[in-house]
């Protein structure tokens, strides 16, 4: 990827003498074509439903391709069962338990089970995501600050849910009230819903912030080449390389943490009236 995006970098420079910053800031937002291989620009076709723009975007498609290698990787995977587990699938099953032994049970408690399908699908996808966009001429589709809203608004609505569940209607609107006297709820009331509104905002910005900055700093530094001069091309490429290889870390880290945090706000809204 570090060639790749250094021939990326020069090739875009030389094209219109389009700055550094314009090349990097190109290569993390969203667009309408796609940057293939040996064959170029290529336009993504409008699509309109009831009038509605619903085309699809860099960002979009690679999503979609994060997706579809899931749906391989565990239909190919997920079928080798055996009373001991080896290959790819022990790994599928350590990190499976891992998420319901050590996020959702110890977050969520005797309910964690219930959960635990949700918190696989979330941190499987969004790892994904992140790997994806880590090949080259692809793109990170949670550098999009709409995946990460999406991906958010669904914990959201989880978190509700079990608040719901747990605690039953008049369970959760009580708790909007903070248990304080009724005087107080004209003041408490908005604050408890602008809490909750906090946590999937946290997020959203959490996850979209990490995956950008990674790429935007893999960019600079390999456009230091053309900032400054040829001779520090070796010197780039290696901190370009180091940045790359810890975005390979970021990249676990960022789901992990996005599904630990999931855990925590179902585990918190689901106990309030404890």
């Amino acid at each position: 990827m570090i060639f790749a995006a250094a021939e990326e970098t020069a090739a875009h420079t030389a094209e219109g003498g389009a700055s550094v910053s314009d090349v990097i800031f190109e290569h993390v937002s969203n667009a309408r074509e796609l940057d293939l291989p040996f064959i170029g620009k290529v336009e993504l076709p409008e699509w309109y439903l009831f009038g509605v723009d619903v085309s699809l975007t860099k960002h979009a498609v690679f999503m979609f391709v994060s997706a579809a290698l899931l749906l391989v990787v565990f239909s190919i995977w997920g079928r080798k069962r055996s009373l001991v587990p080896k290959g790819f699938y022990n790994l599928l099953e350590m990190i499976v338990l891992f998420i319901r032994d050590e996020i959702a049970d110890k977050n969520i408690g005797h309910d964690g089970a219930l959960y635990t399908p949700y918190l696989c699908t979330i941190f499987f996808f969004i790892l994904f995501m992140n790997l994806v966009g880590l090949v080259p001429f692809t793109a990170t589709a949670t550098a999009n600050l709409n995946v990460t809203v999406v991906l958010a608004a669904m914990t959201f609505f989880v978190t509700q849910y079990a608040a719901i569940r747990s605690n039953g209607i008049g369970g959760w609107l009580k708790a909007l009230t903070g248990g304080v006297h009724w005087l107080l709820w004209p003041i408490m009331v908005p604050v408890e819903i602008l809490g909750l509104f906090t946590k999937p905002f946290a997020l959203t910005v959490r996850l979209f912030a990490n995956m950008i900055a990674g790429h935007i700093v893999i960019f600079f530094l390999l456009g230091l080449i053309f900032l400054i001069h040829a001779a520090v091309a070796p010197v780039s490429i290696a901190f370009a390389l180091g940045i790359f290889m810890l975005e390979l870390f970021v990249a676990l880290v960022q789901a992990y943490v996005f599904t630990m945090l999931s855990s925590l706000f179902i585990g918190m809204a689901a106990s309030h009236s404890h």
